[in-house]
């Protein structure tokens, strides 16, 4: 075999491996750390993606990003806390019942627990809980029902140890991680394969207090075994991994992508 026609023969089997043209990706959360770098993966690798964020000029931002790349893209600003109804019905009126679904949008208030008021208990519900709950619902029954689906749900370190003010965050997580096996044992016998993702300490919008303060970052970084904290970047590779065909035996499973964080 020539150079030329192996070097075709390789990028033939990646894309048949990897390769995710044709299909519609659903982000929640796109527009900002992990959840945009998953976006743009997905994009990259061939999806139309749609962002989903409750604040408009990041979500334009993302899908003006994506489509200079070349992707395909396209937004909704709206709130998974409050329009997750909506949600699912502009995408199923626009693009039809997506082919995967990443629930990456979440809260975190960190009051400590003697703080902890109802209200931001139900806001941090809402939004890491109950709308990948209710997308999983809207779009995983029809996923089921076409023979074929993708559900990435993110979860936390915090979903199997408490620290840094866990509280309601802690508690959805857990819920979340859970959720993700339900979800798996409902669907993935008919197609629908169903896992989470759980980051380590990641340079976020998010965790952007912490990492401003050098003492607590560099706490982070010596749990860390390959010496630092987490990027968005960091991400990209399993996105398309659990999208794809490469994982098409994978499903009810929690991938740590944390640097060995949650080994030590």
């Amino acid at each position: 075999m020539g150079t030329a026609t192996g070097i075709r023969a390789g990028a033939a089997y990646l894309e048949h491996l990897f390769g995710l043209s044709g299909r519609v990706a659903v982000v929640t959360g796109g527009s900002s750390g992990i959840g945009r770098e998953m976006a743009t993966a997905l994009g990259m690798a061939g999806s139309t993606v749609i962002i989903v964020a409750r604040r408009a000029q990041p979500v334009q931002d993302t899908v003006s990003q994506l489509r200079a790349a070349g992707a395909t893209a396209f937004g909704l600003n709206m709130d998974v806390g409050r329009d997750v109804d909506a949600i699912g019905d502009a995408v199923i009126r626009d693009h039809g019942v997506p082919d995967i679904l990443v629930n990456a949008a979440g809260v975190n208030p960190r009051p400590h627990m003697d703080n902890l008021t109802m209200s931001q208990w139900d806001e941090v519900m809402a939004v890491n809980l109950t709308a990948p709950f209710a997308l999983g619902q809207r779009f995983g029954p029809a996923m089921a029902e076409r023979g074929s689906g993708r559900i990435i749900n993110i979860v936390s370190q915090q979903a199997f140890r408490a620290f840094g003010n866990s509280g309601a965050y802690g508690a959805s997580k857990g819920g979340l991680v859970s959720l993700t096996r339900s979800q798996a044992e409902a669907w993935s016998p008919r197609g629908v394969l169903c896992n989470a993702v759980a980051p380590g300490f990641v340079d976020t919008p998010m965790t952007a207090a912490v990492i401003a303060d050098q003492e607590k970052s560099a706490r982070h970084v010596a749990r860390a075994m390959i010496g630092r904290n987490g990027l968005p970047e960091d991400f990209a590779g399993i996105a398309v991994y659990l999208a794809s065909e490469a994982s098409k035996a994978v499903t009810g499973q929690c991938f740590f992508v944390d640097g060995g964080y949650s080994a030590t």
